[in-house]
């Protein structure tokens, strides 16, 4: 049983992450790190950079390798 509630809780939170249909390229604006994230940033400390919104986690890690201020780094 406790199997079967781990499980459970496990795909309850996976899902989300799983129906995420935008990504973004962003950058740390301390650490000037770049990443992929499945929300836009509302704060100041990401800022996007790139061609903005991607449909898949694919499309923008391709992206990522293109922007200069990722590839620089």
């Amino acid at each position: 049983m406790k199997a079967l509630i781990a499980g459970m809780l496990v795909i309850a939170f996976a899902m989300p992450a799983l129906a995420a249909d935008e990504f973004y390229v962003v950058q740390d604006v301390k650490t000037k790190k770049c990443m992929i994230v499945d929300k836009k940033p509302t704060t100041t400390t990401e800022t996007v950079v790139g061609n903005g919104m991607y449909k898949t986690r694919t499309e923008a890690e391709t992206g990522m390798k293109t922007v200069k201020v990722c590839t620089s780094n």
